[in-house]
């Protein structure tokens, strides 16, 4: 690997094209300039990123931030999809200060919007923290242009959840469905590894209803998995913490990095 893996694939065989571009900690701002270009990048398609395990406050995090707002200046997105373990240890409000609004700074001054997923070192009343956009919900749904996006609470999966994921995966109009949690219905990563509990319990529902691409953090990896039964799985849980070293790729491994701390920037124009 070299640091980035740029994605062109046909989710479910039906909706053209999805175009993702993987970015670690250390990729300079020329670099960025380089391998952001390949992404249609166009004025009105859904532009966003993905981060994972980020809440530490502590310099990796500070930097894999920094390289956010430099690769927003060539790819600028608007929202970050955040996959679980938001905070870690202490989460009082100095904490969110220390841990969220320090390292993202200039992009929340700049209008990004954070759309949170809550993980196991979450604690549940953090839904009311105002900018991670919960709304006091421990699971939503939010739409983009012609994209719909729905956050999962995977550490408290209940039948409730089960009802209002499979009711609103039903009547989502929307060209793409994406689906964003914590826990990874795949993972080739020695640490955790697949959420098979969970996967049985939701892959049923994102075949029934066509969901496109799921996204998910947990193991302290990047790793971009093959289509699995039409759906497009990603790891991407190292936007603060990292297992160095920690990735036992199997044949369901397309890509994967596990030596830097990494994001994702993701776009969806019209159907690709």
């Amino acid at each position: 690997m070299t640091g980035r893996d740029i994605l062109l694939c046909s989710p479910t065989g039906r909706r053209g094209q999805v175009l993702a571009l993987f970015a670690s900690a250390w990729l300079s701002t020329q670099l960025l300039a380089q391998v952001v270009p390949p992404l249609p990048n166009r004025p009105e398609s859904v532009k966003f990123a993905a981060i994972g395990d980020n809440g530490t406050g502590d310099r990796p995090q500070i930097e894999v931030a920094a390289q956010m707002v430099k690769a927003r200046e060539a790819f600028p997105f608007d929202v970050v999809i955040m996959l679980g373990d938001n905070m870690y240890g202490g989460q009082s409000p100095a904490d969110f200060v220390k841990k969220f609004e320090q390292p993202y700074a200039a992009l929340l001054k700049a209008g990004v919007q954070f759309q949170a997923s809550l993980g196991n070192h979450d604690r549940p009343q953090n839904v009311n923290y105002k900018y991670f956009n919960m709304n006091g919900q421990r699971y939503y749904s939010y739409a983009r242009g012609n994209v719909r996006f729905f956050a999962l609470d995977t550490t408290r999966m209940d039948a409730k959840q089960l009802a209002w994921i499979d009711a609103s995966l039903r009547d989502a109009t929307e060209e793409w469905k994406i689906c964003y949690f914590h826990h990874p219905l795949y993972s080739n990563a020695d640490r955790h590894g697949a959420s098979v509990d969970i996967r049985v319990r939701l892959e049923p529902l994102f075949i029934k209803y066509g969901v496109n691409v799921v996204f998910a953090g947990h193991d302290h990896v990047y790793e971009r998995i093959k289509p699995q039964k039409g759906i497009y799985h990603f790891v991407s849980g190292a936007a603060g913490k990292l297992r160095e070293g920690n990735m036992s790729p199997t044949n369901e491994t397309a890509a994967y990095f596990d030596r830097d701390q990494s994001f994702m920037l993701v776009e969806v124009a019209g159907s690709e």
